[in-house]
């Protein structure tokens, strides 16, 4: 198969040599110098990009430790991110382009997920003793995926130069060695000191790690990037990679987060409301949150601003509270409890303003949760606020499941342990004002699902928005009739695409995926201790 891809400009403003894809199984990593480099978003960028040129591409990560996460068609669990990437490659999300995914319940221990089903509980130091185990699963979930793409772009993890690690590691060059992958390691100009992070990236490897960094790229710049010309040819000279592009600074992506360090990012400004009221809808940032992604759908609402939460002063004046998922709900409900966000949404919801729960948010809403799972704490108090009561269970339940709320039809997808029910012991009147709402319950001004995803879709968020403004008392707003998340979405994955195609190297990155490591890239000391 022969492709025409984009054009650049050279140096002097040339078109470079349109790339061609051959019939081989190309692949490609792309690495970075620290977590929040931007890896997952040229993954995507690279995805889109080649889908518009006609190969058949996957992304894959072979290890990714996140909270936010999807399920799949066939019920299994991958990182929200590879997610989102599979959909920049215009294909369905599978277990094979995420076979290990580490949840965090605390700082010290995570959930390991092994091709979409849990797999082990696993402290920091342990999850080291199951890595000989998962290196096999990994190696071969990657094996399928380039025996049915032309192309796969493999996203590696932290970075590869955390050499206290490297015994263990099965995704940055613990992979990419035994697969034969040239490397591009990513840097981010945005914090500073991008060009000692890509030199000592690579001297901290040794010599036959070092052998598959192919080149460099640095991301977010902002300005001229004449200003680098001098550097990127002194980087090139010292350790014999070249810089294959230079990324600028792209805001307003809303693109599916990986990691903590995202969440707080900027994502662009508010678009201009189209009546007179703006809702504000407050999230509380929960130590464990997880699946944020949920809120996104709202904030791509014109009129509508989003914000994080931290204490419970937080929550005066919004019209909107949103309690997200959590790993961990009964400590993230603690935490509401110290921070005063707990009595704050109490009080919200008792002036008849509204709230939403989602999953973990969900369990919070009720009056019982009973864990001998995550926490093992046994039975506490939620907040009251639904005449519910969570039992978790040691099964966890993974679905894509679909029906109608508020007259309009609504997909989502379920990832949890606890399961929410009516809890008998609540008070009459609690339990004769609930109603259905999705798989869980509503009553008065608070709403509970165990639904994540079900925001992003379109006439179920305009109509739950409707809602929302007649409560909080916002008549002047007025809900867009034709905002498409779906269609925001795909217009952000061509803009990476577009920003891949304009400021990327596409030959030289085509040369990589068809030909593999380059075989005179020379060893720069130190090396690994």
């Amino acid at each position: 198969m022969t492709v025409a891809g984009s054009s650049v400009q050279g140096e002097k403003g040339a078109a470079a040599p349109e790339p061609a894809f051959t019939s081989m199984r190309g692949g490609l990593m792309v690495a970075g110098t620290t977590s929040d480099a931007g890896k997952s978003v040229l993954v995507a960028g690279l995805c889109r990009w080649l889908a518009r040129q006609g190969v058949r591409v996957a992304p894959f990560k072979a290890q990714n430790m996140s909270l936010n996460s999807f399920v799949t068609r066939d019920g299994a669990e991958i990182g929200r991110a590879q997610a989102m990437q599979a959909r920049a490659a215009r294909i369905e999300p599978e277990a094979a382009m995420n076979p290990v995914l580490l949840k965090p319940g605390s700082d010290r221990t995570s959930q390991v997920v092994v091709m979409g089903r849990p797999f082990a509980e696993a402290g920091a130091l342990d999850y080291g003793d199951l890595t000989p185990q998962l290196l096999p699963v990994v190696l071969n979930a990657l094996e399928d995926l380039r025996s049915r793409f032309d192309v796969v772009i493999c996203e590696g993890a932290g970075s590869p130069a955390e050499i206290n690690l490297r015994h263990r590691d099965i995704t940055n060059l613990g992979l990419a060695r035994p697969a034969g992958l040239p490397v591009l390691v990513v840097g981010d100009i945005d914090r500073g000191g991008v060009f000692a992070a890509l030199h000592g990236t690579l001297a901290l490897l040794d010599a036959n790690d070092q052998k598959h960094i192919s080149g460099f790229v640095i991301n977010k710049f902002r300005g001229d990037p004449a200003l680098l010309d001098s550097g990127l040819s002194m980087i090139h000279r010292i350790t014999g990679r070249p810089v294959l592009g230079v990324l600028p600074y792209l805001t307003g992506l809303w693109l599916d987060v990986e990691d903590s360090l995202d969440l707080e990012k900027d994502r662009g400004p508010m678009r201009a409301p189209l009546g007179t009221d703006v809702l504000r809808v407050a999230v509380p940032r929960l130590p464990r949150l997880s699946n944020v992604t949920d809120v996104d759908a709202l904030a791509a609402e014109p009129g509508v601003a989003v914000r994080l939460v931290h204490h419970g002063a937080e929550i005066a004046g919004s019209d909107l509270v949103v309690l997200p998922g959590t790993r961990a709900t009964v400590n993230d409900l603690a935490w509401l409890r110290s921070t005063g966000l707990a009595d704050a949404i109490i009080q919200h919801a008792a002036a008849g303003l509204p709230v939403l729960g989602i999953c973990g948010g969900h369990q919070m809403l009720g009056r019982l949760v009973s864990d001998e799972v995550e926490s093992r704490q046994g039975s506490v108090p939620g907040l009251g606020l639904l005449p519910t009561r969570t039992d978790f269970g040691a099964q966890k339940v993974l679905a894509r499941p679909s029906g109608t709320a508020l007259g309009q039809p609504v997909a989502g997808y379920e990832i949890h342990h606890g399961v929410v029910t009516l809890d008998p012991q609540a008070p009459q009147s609690q339990l004769s004002a609930a109603e259905a709402f999705l798989d869980g319950w509503r009553s008065g001004p608070v709403w509970g699902t165990t639904w994540h995803g079900a925001l992003e879709n379109d006439g179920f968020r305009r109509a739950f928005l409707t809602e929302v403004a007649g409560l909080a008392g916002r008549d002047g707003f007025q809900v867009a009739p034709d905002t498409s998340f779906s269609a925001l979405r795909e217009a952000r994955l061509d803009s990476l695409a577009d920003m891949v195609a304009d400021h990327l190297d596409v030959a030289a990155v085509t040369r990589l995926i068809n030909g593999g490591v380059p075989d005179d890239l020379p060893f720069v000391p130190p090396g690994r201790p």
